[in-house]
């Protein structure tokens, strides 16, 4: 179509939306469109939306849904109001940032005062972990800067008391730590250093004369960094140095320290600058700090592993130092039209076309596949051992990593999928992507996160390999002391949804691509380079065997849910989104292709799959969109009726 017939075709389509029946004056009343108004979407479920949520949320139902109710009760703390004939609760992202930080404080008392944090630190970790999780979740779908803010302060300060302290530091520390009568942040991070924790620079020394550690930050590239809460509110901190004893380096230990007093103001010998405003998250007040000369009691070093005698000697038992973005696109595909398939036809709801499904429904199978992960992962946790604990790290590095990523896309897609109104700060789709794109790089870039997954796995291998052992479960690689799988020649539809081939084409790519991983290492070892040398040459391969694990990991999560399913209904639904889990995993990920996994033509198979699962997830969007379990109150008004929302008399008001 050239210039010209474009021209052509565009006024023929405006001349058909500005034709009326009525001839329009310039004495008319303003009145509706006759041919545009809002039909809420239908709402025939084929399963209980309860039972997929309880089967989603994994635990703790009853305790998210008082949250919920607590926040919706204190409508001028949080934000509630009234659209059209519904509520909505958020945030007000449009405050300056040091409104937004003392309305993020402010939240955190009151929660606190109404018992929301009662045995957070206190209780044992078994009894409160996942409770914890659950609120953690519901604050974070509110705001992404309260449940960072209680992260730091409960999980990160709180959490360093617990873990790494001893009984001194818990019947001095946490109680005030629960009632959120000293607010404490986590020095870690700085300037020079932030993924490389054995790398960072600030020292401590200690003063057997006054019995005293003494902190320092030796130079600029030292200072702690991003520190969340250190900037306004924080009176106490866990500052992580370097120990040095009589001229040895002892590694990185973990010290309590005051940084402001009861009045707020910064301590002698510390400084204190604010990392001003951010992209997003601008509910927290991260902060960078110095210390110069620093004195702390002897007794605030967490000793649960290592300690320093009051006469300088160092003792140490150590030997070797988505889900609201999706919520609200989906449900606005369902009531929103546009264009018609023929003449004079009425328009079409977004989500009737097939390339609208394609853009949300394969998201939302993949945050039902990493919902049920993240559950699997947080029970590993609760039930953690010290010998599992490089297991946890090893998958929470991964899906980590995955879920984030996942993230930036899915709410980058539903931005797009809901056109200009994506840029309405109260329709929040484009304001979580800035809140959330922190969490692609804090806690670990998700690309190190990704290599350090592969060093665990080969250094499992090699370890199995050395000693004629089979591979253990520890890390999912027992599939590995099999022959490797055989994928068919021709993949039917059924074939393609079936456990068995979902099970052996992830096994497949992950136990190939761990094998060359090794290959590789070994080839350049053997060349003489050093090992970390070596690590930075193979990275490509590093990161598409992260994947490849996190992908493989996340399935049997998937699997494990589905298997302890008997409802008929639930479980047809559960096997759609677990297909198409998997069908938009090998058609996204390039692996598949470049090592041979598949065919060209079967490739083609699965991008047609992809198309014909998502016809079958049309009718149930809604359904699976309720069951995430976000209270209504935390969507936006476009989610429901947009239009009343946005009418005149909702303007004057």
């Amino acid at each position: 179509m050239d210039n010209t017939d474009r021209a052509l075709f565009r006024t023929q389509l405006l001349s058909r939306h500005l034709q009326n029946d009525t001839a329009f004056t310039s004495n008319s009343p303003l009145q509706p469109s006759p041919c545009l108004h809002y039909s809420p979407p239908e709402a025939r479920f084929e399963f209980d939306t309860k039972d997929l949520r309880k089967l989603v949320d994994g635990h703790h139902v009853e305790e998210r849904d008082w949250l919920f109710r607590l926040m919706n009760g204190e409508p001028e703390l949080f934000g509630v109001k009234r659209r059209g004939d519904r509520v909505f609760a958020s945030p007000d992202y449009n405050q300056p940032m040091e409104q937004q930080r003392e309305m993020t404080l402010k939240r955190i008392r009151y929660m606190a005062h109404q018992g929301a944090f009662h045995g957070w630190v206190t209780a044992p970790p078994e009894k409160i972990d996942l409770k914890k999780f659950a609120m953690l979740e519901i604050c974070g779908a509110y705001d992404h800067s309260l449940a960072i803010k209680i992260g730091v302060h409960f999980q990160l300060w709180g959490g360093a008391i617990q873990f790494l302290g001893t009984k001194r530091h818990h019947d001095k520390w946490l109680e005030l730590t629960e009632k959120y009568l000293i607010n404490g942040c986590f020095a870690m991070t700085e300037l020079g250093h932030g993924s490389n924790v054995r790398g960072i620079e600030t020292v401590t020394t200690y003063d057997s004369s006054t019995g005293e550690f003494v902190i320092n930050t030796p130079c600029e590239s030292a200072q702690k960094y991003w520190i969340g809460g250190a900037a306004i509110h924080a009176t106490h901190t866990v500052v992580f140095s370097q120990l040095e004893i009589n001229g040895k380096k002892e590694g990185v230990h973990a010290f309590i320290a005051q940084i402001r007093d009861a009045n707020g103001n910064v301590c002698p010998n510390v400084q204190i600058a604010d990392c001003g405003h951010k992209i997003g998250l601008n509910g927290v007040d991260n902060g960078r700090i110095w210390f110069h000369n620093f004195r702390i009691p002897r007794e605030n070093l967490l000793n649960s592993v290592a300690d320093v005698s009051s006469d300088g000697h160092y003792i140490s038992s150590v030997e070797d130092p988505d889900q609201v973005g999706l919520g609200v696109a989906i449900r606005y595909s369902l009531t929103r039209r546009a264009f018609s398939l023929a003449t004079n036809g009425p328009e079409v709801l977004l989500l009737d076309y097939p390339s609208h499904q394609r853009r949300l429904l394969p998201l939302l199978a993949k945050t039902y596949a990493l919902s049920f992960a993240s559950n699997f992962l947080k029970m590993l946790y609760v039930k953690r051992t010290p010998e599992s604990n490089k297991i946890i790290h090893v998958y929470s590095s991964a899906f980590k990593a995955t879920m984030t990523w996942h993230n930036m896309t899915t709410l980058q897609e539903c931005r797009e999928a809901i056109g200009g109104q994506g840029l309405k700060t109260e329709n929040r789709v484009g304001q979580l992507k800035s809140e959330f794109d922190v969490q692609s790089t804090f806690e670990g870039d998700n690309n190190v996160l990704m290599q350090q997954v592969s060093k665990a796995l080969l250094s499992e291998f090699l370890s199995a390999k050395k000693s004629n052992i089979p591979l253990s479960r520890d890390l999912g690689l027992e599939h590995m002391n099999n022959s490797s799988p055989v994928i068919p020649s021709q993949l039917t539809s059924s074939i393609l949804r079936s456990i068995q081939f979902q099970t052996d084409i992830l096994c497949l790519r992950e136990g190939d691509l761990l094998k060359r991983f090794a290959e590789e290492v070994s080839h350049y070892q053997a060349q003489g380079l050093s090992k970390q040398k070596t690590l930075t040459m193979t990275y490509q391969l590093a990161e598409d065997l992260g994947k490849a694990f996190s992908d493989l990991e996340t399935f049997r999560s998937f699997v494990e849910v589905e298997a302890n399913v008997s409802a008929a209904d639930m479980k047809n639904i559960l096997g759609l989104l677990r297909s198409l889990y998997v069908m938009i995993t090998i058609e996204e990920n390039v692996s598949f292709l470049r090592y041979g996994y598949l065919s060209t033509a079967n490739a083609a198979a699965v991008r047609k799959e992809v198309a014909k699962l998502c016809t079958e997830l049309r009718p149930h969007a809604l359904a699976l969109v309720s069951s995430l379990g976000i209270d209504d109150t935390f969507l936006s008004p476009i989610a429901f009726n947009w239009i009343e929302a946005n009418s005149w008399s909702e303007v004057r008001n």
